[in-house]
């Protein structure tokens, strides 16, 4: 099977917008401010999974394909692909005259040694090489020419391409400066570059007028990483920012914000998903029964209602239903204290066990609803005490080496918009995400999927991977959450990305 992807297709579609070819170099005058709450502390893409990484380094990188807010993939450093060797090799065509900020030329040689640094022992310092190792070695036919060779046909390659880990770096560049350096001082070929970064603070680009896409319309394009949600919307209000991303705002501040005749509230459907993942190693959870008792504990459509607004829907597994894989005849286990009760009893745990549920302390909206779970799960006899983290530390330290409680909190974008994705990372023995499970049906449900060409045949499987899940309780799944952003009416064109991942070429600001 051959698959071309021709240039020609950028002529229509959102996807334009974010990489149409433009003549003029030249930018108007305007800068633009955007809200993160959280500073990924490495700007280097194999370091990262974070979606507050993407939303402000789509702006400085590219990849060799692009995924705009219509989810089409489209070319970008590269201009057309073709499958070979039944799937088991892919060739790519690159695009001409591309630059890195730094001035050192895009070519194949850059390709290849992107993906062989996120392969190799740099890449396994980091969560991304997991994704790319359906790839085993990259050829270079000429200069503006590259080979993928694969081990095994991996169907949702392509969408990983256009993100995260694959995004292409300057080799010259990391050789003399270094990975160190390179974290803080990132380089790409993106239609920003950056010229200040300071931690936790914020970071500062400015329209690369050699962009191969042509120049932004926007000269400056600014991040400040405002973790308080309660301060991000003051900013906003005040005018010092013109961009609130989701997850910030909560959601009981929307009516103010729409009250305000300078602010807007825009929501698209997105792929974050949020649950209350079990330690299945360790106390109570450890126990099947006690892990579905608190599940059906809890009334999650009353919390939707009455916390979260109705911006968001209930969900049965860890996907939302713009996810490939998701089963729309799931449903999630409905609110039944008696039988969680009973669920208890059977399990032999007493009125008055404790469970500690770990979770991020700057989510506000996610803070309000685990009080809920927390009073519904006093009503079936269990005491539930909340302990916030800094994001960076429950992210990076607590969860991966499994040092939780017994329950903690799991955002999850779901980025490639197909259930591998979320599954592989959350189920499968030795990910990041999963610290504390080994079970070898699901680790075979898992690798056979990603072997299979088969749309339907492997849709099947996502199926029966996320009844598994449910059927042992993995986490309790909690809803599917709108993207919701807060911005000032003087930005204009902004298209709000389902991921938060935000491509500002065409947006402007009165």
């Amino acid at each position: 099977m051959k698959l071309k992807a021709l240039l020609t297709a950028l002529t229509v579609g959102t996807a334009l917008s974010a990489v149409a070819l433009s003549s003029a170099p030249a930018f108007a005058a305007g800068k633009m401010t955007v809200s993160s709450p959280q500073d990924p502390g490495s700007w280097d893409p194999i370091d990262t999974f974070l979606v507050n990484w993407a939303s402000v380094a789509t702006n400085i990188y590219d990849g060799l394909v692009y995924r705009g807010p219509d989810l089409k993939i489209v070319p970008a450093l590269a201009t057309s692909w073709e499958e070979l060797d039944e799937g088991k090799r892919i060739r790519f065509n690159l695009r001409e005259n591309v630059k890195f900020h730094n001035g050192e030329p895009f070519n194949a040689e850059a390709v290849k040694f992107t993906f062989e640094r996120l392969l190799g022992d740099e890449g396994a310092k980091g969560p991304q090489r997991s994704n790319y190792v359906a790839i085993e070695k990259i050829e270079v036919i000429d200069d503006k020419t590259v080979d993928f060779h694969l081990k095994a046909t991996d169907p949702v390659l392509m969408t990983k391409l256009a993100g995260y880990g694959a995004m292409i770096v300057p080799p010259k560049y990391i050789q003399e400066k270094g990975d160190d350096f390179f974290n803080a001082n990132p380089v790409g070929t993106g239609p920003f570059k950056v010229t200040s970064y300071k931690p936790k603070v914020g970071i500062q680009m400015e329209a690369f007028a050699d962009h191969w896409g042509g120049a932004p319309k926007l000269s400056e394009l600014e991040y400040r990483f405002i973790t308080e949600p309660s301060t991000a919307v003051a900013e906003l209000q005040a005018g010092r920012v013109d961009l609130v991303i989701p997850p910030t705002i909560p959601i009981g501040m929307i009516p103010t914000i729409e009250a305000d005749p300078n602010l807007a509230i825009v929501t698209t459907a997105g792929p974050t998903v949020y649950s209350l993942r079990y330690n299945t190693r360790d106390g109570i959870t450890a126990d099947e029964r006690v892990r579905k008792a608190l599940i059906l504990g809890v009334d999650r459509d009353t919390i939707i209602k009455s916390i979260l607004g109705g911006q968001a829907e209930p969900i049965a597994s860890l996907q939302g239903a713009l996810s490939f894989g998701y089963d729309a005849e799931m449903k999630p286990l409905p609110y039944d204290p008696e039988g969680a009760k009973k669920l208890l009893a059977e399990a032999g745990v007493k009125p008055g066990a404790a469970v500690q549920i770990d979770i991020r302390g700057n989510d506000a909206t996610f803070n309000e609803v685990v009080q809920a779970v927390s009073s519904y799960l006093q009503i079936i006899g269990i005491n539930a005490t909340i302990k916030p983290y800094e994001t960076n530390v429950l992210l990076n330290d607590i969860i991966p080496q499994g040092k939780t409680g017994a329950m903690f909190q799991q955002s999850w974008g779901g980025w490639t918009f197909d259930y591998d994705n979320t599954a592989y990372s959350m189920y499968h023995a030795g990910e990041k995400w999963n610290p504390y499970d080994n079970d070898a049906k699901m680790n075979e449900l898992l690798e056979s999927q990603r072997a299979i060409t088969d749309r339907a045949k492997r849709e099947e499987i996502l199926k029966e991977i996320a009844k598994y899940a449910a059927d042992r309780a993995l986490e309790m799944p909690l809803y599917n959450l709108k993207a919701i952003y807060g911005i000032n009416k003087r930005v204009k064109d902004f298209v709000p990305a389902p991921d938060s991942r935000l491509r500002l070429t065409e947006v402007s600001v009165d």
